[in-house]
């Protein structure tokens, strides 16, 4: 066999063959290939990465090589900072950039290291996710995004990047089911909407975390006049259940909103 290169049989016999390299004690998968020639060629061109400093990062977006561009950045980051993740990750300083293509990059804290080494990041229509425990997880919702917030509206970043997901750059303005930030001449103030046949006003609020229990109070309400929906309620952490129970009491929703209710 050709250097580098290893022969493997799929199901129904036909043959294949797989690359891999050692490097640093490290044994690397470098992928399957229909020949011999182009597995033992992909071993060839990784030893030329890993040992070849003169092949900068930057190289990697332009070097012609038969390896898959998540395997480069692999490699180069295994070479340039001794730490090898089977996802396309390299480090800088204090942030790593994430690579799901050439074209697309996303940075992220150091803090989020771990979990993004061992999840893959995809992206569909749009949106990014990952799968955890079977579910498709979007990304946002480590920082308390929920999945129907609408950028500069909901969350913004503060560079105007938004590949950076680094938490210092994305500012959360709602974060809550039906509750909206409204800033004015006179402060902050927190409307909350439940949406049945259109909109509804529930009230406005002084508090945000109010506003979440105003929400939820309302979306009971209307599950307790019939209306069969599937809403989702807030869940409001910085509240003790017994504090909870006691601001869910006090609070009101607005008399237009319990007339609407009535008339069902």
């Amino acid at each position: 066999m050709l250097p580098g290169a290893y022969i493997a049989y799929k199901k129904n016999g036909t043959a294949y063959y797989r690359a891999s390299i050692t490097y640093r004690s490290k044994h690397i998968s470098l992928g399957s290939f229909g020949t011999e020639e182009d597995a033992s060629l992909a071993y060839q061109e990784a030893g030329r990465l890993l040992g070849d400093v003169s092949i900068t990062f930057g190289d990697a977006f332009s070097l012609p090589t038969i390896l898959n561009f998540n395997k480069v950045i692999s490699l180069l980051n295994f070479r340039d900072n001794h730490i090898y993740f089977k996802n396309p990750i390299y480090l800088k300083n204090n942030y790593f950039i994430y690579y799901i293509s050439k074209s697309d990059e996303l940075k992220f804290d150091i803090d989020d290291l771990f979990y993004y080494s061992s999840h893959k990041i995809m992206r569909r229509n749009g949106h990014l996710f990952v799968s955890d425990y079977g579910m498709q997880i979007n990304i946002l919702s480590r920082y308390g995004i929920k999945n129907y917030a609408v950028a500069g509206r909901d969350y913004y970043f503060a560079n105007e990047d938004p590949t950076d997901f680094r938490y210092s750059n994305i500012i959360v303005v709602n974060r809550y089911y039906g509750v909206t930030k409204i800033t004015s001449s006179r402060g902050e103030t927190y409307k909350v909407q439940i949406h049945i046949n259109g909109n509804y006003i529930v009230g406005t609020y002084q508090n945000e975390e109010q506003a979440a229990i105003a929400y939820n109070k309302a979306v009971d309400l209307a599950k307790k006049h019939g209306i069969c929906k599937n809403f989702q309620t807030n869940y409001v952490e910085h509240y003790s259940p017994r504090e909870y129970a006691q601001v869910y009491s006090q609070i009101k929703v607005s008399e237009k909103y319990l007339k609407y209710l009535e008339r069902l």
